[in-house]
């Protein structure tokens, strides 16, 4: 490894030691000096981001992208608000989750822990810098963020306020770190470093998330891609069903919990489709439809990678399904398990589509955009897991936490006959 690296990894594995035993307190101090540092400072980061967007549009990078890394002055506002909210949450660190008293006499507790330090590896967006950084630092974190090339100017622009914020504090500045390095090499030493990083959490593409999953030598929590499905029901009411299809897609296309594909059932879709296909057309959304939609005019005909797709843009995929388990089979052959919704005024099909759907985030008659964590009320999260250990869904600050067994006795002993209790406690 790169002395660079080495530097940057002892540097926040010593400050994970400082900042584990915090209180909670000091921790909330620190992010509201970070959040008044950024909200101060604005005008710096846009002018630094500024870089990174007049590079992304020279090197012909799509809009859909560049709207998920450009910064203004508001967009900062919102990160620097956001720190805030995480600063008044509560602090997982502590908490019993069990705690008994045993036949033998010990007092057993199980209690919530900080993992120690966690790498973030993430693409495009700038605001996941410090999105990332305070909910590490609630949580008793140091964290290694190695942004996108794209976004080098902003992160570093983030990352020097906040440490600089830091050093005011009594949370150690080296528990924010930006990983050095824009060259594919950088990445992999964080991959590799195992026993200065507890965990590393990717962030993007399915070819990111692939490449750290099957690369990395540290434990990795994995965020899925978002293929999420709006499915229209026989029973939904269809002036809600869209509605919330439209929002679902449109809202924000270029986030994971946007739509990327809708199902509607073969005993609404002559009424529905051509309603939906009129609105999501004056959104500028492309639909690439199965025979039975690509039947309607401005339909253009859905190839098997359209329906696995993650689109991040104004295109969605669409299909007619003879039934609700249909629906669901649709949804499990190419959905990503991050997001699927039901609309219809059927408690039954609610019920059956919930059950059937293995996914992280199940709704019924709302849009998929509330797979979030501030939408959730945990804050900004560091990301949506789709996998089913450790953490499911929007990951918030428990999330960024492992456990501790604590047992005390009074001079318990333990031989082949069962437990003791020692003469000599108490200094008898």
């Amino acid at each position: 490894m790169s002395e660079e690296f080495l530097k940057v990894a002892h540097a926040a594995r010593e400050a994970a030691a400082e900042l584990a035993p915090l209180p909670r307190a000091p921790k909330d101090r620190a992010l509201r000096a970070i959040a008044d540092a950024l909200a101060a400072q604005a005008a710096q980061i846009v002018e630094a981001n500024a870089k990174d967007v007049e590079r992304a549009r020279e090197q012909g990078t799509s809009e859909a992208m560049i709207d998920r890394l450009r910064l203004d002055v508001k967009r900062v506002e919102a990160i620097a608000e956001a720190v805030r909210q995480v600063a008044d949450l509560p602090d997982p660190v502590g908490e019993v989750l069990r705690g008994s008293t045993l036949p033998n006499g010990l007092e057993l507790r199980q209690l919530r822990v900080p993992l120690g330090v966690i790498g973030i590896i993430y693409e495009g967006r700038p605001n996941v810098t410090v999105d990332a950084a305070a909910l590490c630092l609630k949580s008793g974190n140091a964290v290694l963020l190695r942004g996108s090339s794209s976004a080098y100017d902003s992160n570093t622009e983030l990352v020097r306020i906040m440490q600089e914020a830091l050093e005011g504090t009594e949370v150690p500045s080296g528990a924010v770190q930006l990983v050095p390095g824009q060259t594919r090499e950088s990445v992999k030493e964080l991959m590799r470093a195992r026993g200065l990083v507890d965990v590393l959490i990717p962030r993007g593409g399915a070819s990111l998330i692939n490449s750290v999953v099957e690369e990395s030598t540290v434990p990795v929590i994995e965020t899925g891609v978002g293929n999420c499905h709006v499915y229209v029901d026989a029973e939904a009411d269809l002036d809600l069903a869209l509605d919330i299809l439209v929002n679902s897609k449109a809202q924000r296309p270029s986030v994971c919990n946007a739509a990327e594909t809708f199902l509607v059932h073969a005993g609404v879709a002559a009424e529905f489709l051509p309603k939906a296909l009129a609105r999501l057309a004056e959104e500028g959304v492309t639909v690439h439809g199965d025979e039975r939609v690509a039947a309607h005019p401005g339909v253009v005909a859905a190839t098997e990678d359209d329906f696995y797709a993650e689109y991040l843009s104004l295109d969605i995929a669409a299909a007619v399904v003879d039934s609700l388990e249909d629906a669901v089979a649709h949804i499990r052959k190419y959905g990503s398990g991050h997001t699927d919704a039901i609309v219809t005024r059927s408690q039954r099909a609610a019920r059956r589509f919930v059950a059937l759907v293995d996914s992280a985030a199940v709704a019924v008659n709302a849009s998929t955009r509330f797979t979030d964590g501030g939408e959730f009320g945990f804050g900004a999260e560091i990301g949506i897991s789709t996998q089913k250990l450790h953490a499911r869904g929007p990951m918030g600050l428990p999330e960024l936490t492992s456990t501790k067994w604590i047992y005390t006795g009074e001079g318990h002993l333990r031989t082949s006959e069962g437990t003791v209790i020692s003469a000599c406690q108490g200094g008898n």
